[in-house]
């Protein structure tokens, strides 16, 4: 008789999962249970699953709120029921109109309104009424006793225990940002909303036998079947399912006369044994729809990177859906799709942060609004968040919270602290907000609101209320439409390039770049700063311990440096067979014939499956789901530790020694999570051979183009210091010369307005389109008028420098700019028919310091651009060795001065900090830094800054770091301005 659960997918309300509210109603001998979260969808199909696996027959509905105020529960009467409460929640989720008061007439759906609330005059024949035990004695005089037929049972269930409804009640506090004193009954559920046995529930109703009979001929009206086994994807491009595969035969085999020529015969027999699988499987519709979307955006002029184990294919190469070819990189065909796969591949589709919206649009207008829903995620609570929201419902200072939520705080002995993190191990994980996945867009068959309502975040179009781990349970599998800053910085450089230099560019030219003497220099020597994935530190010191100057190892390389490899030992491990390809033995035969290409070691997932399958046979499905659910994209622990078991028992059936097989599983187990497929790796291995040829041909526009997309490694000031060691003159922002974004003028890099801290953005643009409406500025007068702008906005612009095409300097400027601007307002622009005469003024003559346009810049900036960083300590001390000498003083103690670029925080096998930096020294080279617990513990970071620098050189593989004995930051020369 639990017409109205909640789990807590009801948000800061409910407190049970859809698991341990079945299993709380399990036990209460509930046979029938219905799921009605507040406003949210999100449970339902986890809900159904628990109930089904329980024996419990499972029913959903929705609780309509409108701003916490209980407005009425629909319940769906069958499938298509909630279909139809999940469209009257969308249409005012999406116009963002509030809920009525009465219910619309649903056709397949129940209402039920609350007795204490608003009841219509007439109830509508699906329409009844709850009541709650403790409301009978109310029932005398309603006037509902004449229609007791209305009356239901209503028994709501939102926590289990007082602890839950502890719980519960700190939740609604968070959800109200209130203190917790100043909660009262009206916010939270009443303390009867927990599983009571229905024993004692009917006996509450001992009196009104007829409610009971109600509630029972009620719940045999409804039902909620669904089959979580067949596809929800659309299921046909053209309309007809052997259409569909006609067309993706025709246009695979058109593609393979482009990609490979006519008479390739492995690549014919490739297609066509892909194509089978293809349409056995049923997914010809999604690669269609796949390609369908590559197409608009080619049309457009966008450029993508296809990637995911889709990748895998060769009909996907021949579609231009990726341009990796799976047949020069011997990809695992099986990786890509095996006879027993039930959900089509992964399709990840990278675009420009610039473009992606505009595809996503498409395919909204392409697929039509009913069937494109973008994917939704659940944002949890977390441990440090947690304590810092319940902190703030009892009081606490920001001072309390800082010290609460500080590393190694125990609350053991204070009460209040003790009763916070009490309440914050039940919160832990809890479902907090629904927001939106990186770039899943689901296309669906029926109307997407047949399995969800949708939200309408600010993103501004429609998505799913539940999450990708739902939406694959269900039968939906999504496509990845995202956005990627490496994207930019590629096609915007290929414009730069055309403007400034009148060269056309193409960046498809992949095999030539692979083979490019410059590009492989770059690769060898570790100069990728700005080139996707291969910029950071310890990917620049992994391409120079591998010698790296070819694509196979580039392909490897990006995986390596992954976290699971990393830790596991194995990259270390790697590098040594890749340098002595016959100093090592494979742990077994198997494992040679498998991995001889990565020297016996798993760098890629294509590898954990090849294992799973070849050396423990485990069939490709089993291999798949054991890669999966390591990856944390497969949710069923109960059939991931089947595998497992099966996994241990099959090495045991085989003979293998447990030493042999805890190496194997070892090795999975590290990095199986954090690996890429190795067409993952080729398709970021192309997009960075494209980086490198730019970066090789045309640095300059390269790094501009890095600039003005605000994406890499690294903050803004290391891509303008790496313009400058490529030859450029990079100029801080000029009224006359600058535009929003950086812009190049043959070595001439003149900043963008963009990069001024607190210059509005409207005036920035103002600036622009006034100048290229008008001609340039001609005075400070001319600049003020024509802009109107304010006396703060000029002041920035003159301290910055961004005035001097006046010839004047900044205090000259300053006392000229408070003369004419008595007032902060400034009207809108006249335009004039003659510009206005300067007036006259004579002036002291007033002194500008290059130390304090240094000190405006780095204010305003962030960085020094007039002055060298290092010019501005104090000491004329630049260090005794430079970065280009550490490679001939191996084993010996050094002292170097470097610019501070970045830190890698990790933990030792102890738990112990340890940091790895990376600095740059005056002549703009990096160098690395290695600083293990001790010393970092006597000599910690100070924050940004030059630190002196004393330690031993190591090196490993040929790349020398500095293993830090002592360190201290250098004190700069006192700011002028403050004197």
């Amino acid at each position: 008789m639990f017409l109205n659960c909640h789990t807590y997918h009801s948000l800061r309300y409910g407190v049970l999962s859809p698991q341990d509210l079945v299993q709380r109603a399990a036990a209460a001998g509930a046979e029938v249970l219905v799921l009605t979260d507040i406003n949210s969808t999100t449970g339902v199909f986890d809900f159904v699953a628990a109930c089904r696996a329980a024996g419990i027959t499972p029913l959903v509905g929705l609780e309509f709120r409108e701003n916490g105020r209980l407005l009425y529960t629909g319940i769906a009467r069958n499938f298509s029921g909630f279909g139809e409460l999940n469209r009257f929640l969308t249409s005012h989720r999406l116009s963002q109109q509030p809920l009525p008061d009465v219910s619309p007439a649903f056709q397949n759906a129940f209402v039920v309104y609350p007795f204490d609330g608003f009841i219509p005059a007439v109830l509508r024949e699906n329409e009844f009424v709850g009541i709650r035990h403790f409301q009978l004695n109310r029932l005398l005089t309603s006037p509902l006793s004449r229609q007791m037929h209305k009356l239901l049972v209503w028994q709501p269930v939102v926590f289990a225990s007082c602890t839950g409804f502890e719980v519960h009640r700190h939740l609604r506090a968070v959800d109200g940002n209130r203190l917790l004193s100043r909660i009262t009954e009206d916010d939270m559920a009443s303390r009867y909303d927990w599983p009571v046995s229905a024993e004692r529930l009917k006996a509450a109703f001992n009196h009104y036998p007829v409610i009971w009979k109600n509630t029972c001929d009620f719940l045999k009206q409804c039902s909620f079947d669904f089959d979580f086994k067949t596809v929800k994807n659309k299921q046909s491009y053209t309309g007809s399912r052997s259409d569909d595969e006609k067309l993706l035969e025709q246009l695979a085999l058109d593609g393979m006369e482009f990609r490979y020529g006519r008479n390739h015969s492995e690549a014919r027999e490739r297609i066509m044994k892909e194509l089978d699988i293809i349409s056995k499987l049923g997914f010809a519709a999604y690669f269609l729809i796949t390609w369908d979307i590559i197409r608009y955006s080619m049309s457009r002029g966008f450029y993508h990177v296809g990637r995911g184990s889709g990748a895998n294919s060769v009909v996907a190469f021949c579609l231009k859906i990726t341009d990796v070819d799976p047949i020069e990189l011997n990809l695992y065909f099986e990786r890509f799709l095996n006879p027993k796969r039930s959900s089509p591949p992964d399709f990840d589709i990278d675009y420009s942060w610039r473009e992606r919206d505009d595809v996503q649009q498409y395919i909204f207008k392409r697929y039509g609004r009913e069937h494109v829903a973008l994917l939704g995620a659940i944002s949890t609570f977390q441990e440090r968040s947690v304590i810092r929201e319940l902190g703030k419902i009892y009081g606490l200072p920001s001072e309390e919270l800082e010290r609460m939520t500080s590393a190694g705080f125990n609350p053991a002995g204070e009460e209040l602290p003790e009763k916070i993190f009490s309440i914050a191990a039940h919160l832990k994980d809890f479902p907090n907000l629904r927001t939106i996945h990186a770039g899943g867009i689901l296309i669906s068959d029926a109307p997407i609101t047949a399995y969800t309502a949708l939200d309408l975040p600010p993103k501004g179009l429609p998505t799913t209320q539940f999450d990708m781990y739902v939406a694959e349970d269900i039968g939906f599998e999504k496509l990845d439409i995202l956005s990627q800053r490496g994207i930019g910085h590629i096609k915007d450089c290929v414009s730069i390039v055309l403007q400034n230099r009148g060269e056309k560019v193409d960046v498809h030219q992949v095999e030539c770049f692979k083979h490019d003497e410059r590009v492989k220099e770059l690769l060898r020597k570790g100069e990728t700063n700005g080139c996707f994935y291969i910029e950071s530190p310890a990917t620049r010191g992994l391409l120079i311990k591998l010698r790296c100057d070819n694509y196979l190892t580039l392909v490897a390389a990006s995986s390596i440096i992954r976290p699971g490899v990393s830790r596991s030992g194995m990259m270390r491990e790697y590098i040594e067979r890749f340098h002595n390809p016959n100093g090592f033995r494979y742990l077994h035969p198997v494992m040679e014939e498998q991995l001889k290409e990565t020297y016996g070691v798993m760098v890629y997932q294509e590898d954990v499956i090849k294992v799973c399958h070849h050396f423990v046979g485990l069939d490709l499905a089993d291999s798949d789901v054991l890669r999966r659910a390591m990856s944390g994209k497969y949710r069923s622990r109960a059939a991931f530790q089947r595998i497992v078991d099966k996994f241990f028992s099959n090495c045991k059936e085989r003979g293998y020694p447990d030493a042999l097989t805890g190496e194997v599983w070892r090795q999975i187990e590290s990095f199986a999570g954090y690996s890429f497929s190795k067409a993952h790796s080729a398709s970021y291995a192309v997009e960075s051979f494209q980086s490198l040829y730019l970066k090789a041909y045309f640095p300059l526009e390269f790094m501009v183009a890095v600039i003005n997309n605000f994406g890499g490694f690294y903050a803004t000031w290391v891509y303008v210091h790496e313009a400058t060691r490529w030859g450029g003159k990079v100029h801080v922002p000029c009224v006359n010369r600058s535009s929003y974004m950086t812009s190049i003028d043959g070595k001439d890099i003149f900043l963008g307005f963009v990069h001024i801290r607190d210059l509005e953005q409207e005036l920035a643009h103002r600036i622009v389109d006034e100048r290229q409406r008008g001609g340039e500025y001609l005075s400070l007068p001319d600049f003020i008028e024509r802009t109107a702008s304010g006396r703060e906005q000029i002041v920035l612009l003159i301290r910055l420098g961004a005035l001097r095409f006046t010839g004047k300097n900044k205090p000259q400027l300053l006392w000229e700019a408070h003369l004419y601007l008595t007032r902060e307002k400034v009207k809108e622009p006249i335009p004039r028919l003659f510009p206005a005469k300067e007036a006259q003024y004579s002036l002291p003559r007033l002194i500008q310091q290059p130390l304090e346009d240094a000190y405006d810049e780095i204010e305003l900036l962030g960085f020094p651009v007039t002055m060298n960083y290092f010019d501005l300590l104090q000491t004329s001390f630049r260090g005794e060795v430079k970065a280009r000498h550490l490679s001939s003083l191996v084993g010996k103690t050094v002292k170097m001065t470097g610019r501070l670029v970045t830190i890698k925080y990790v933990r030792t096998v102890s738990r112990k900090l340890m940091h790895f930096a990376a600095f740059l020294d005056d002549d703009g080279q990096f160098f690395d830094t290695t600083h293990f617990p001790p010393v970092l513990k006597k000599y910690p970071f100070q924050g940004n800054g030059i630190y002196l620098i004393q330690g031993k050189v190591a090196s490993e593989f040929g790349f020398p770091s500095i293993e830090v004995e002592k360190m201290a930051i250098l004190p700069l020369k006192p700011d002028p301005r403050s004197s």
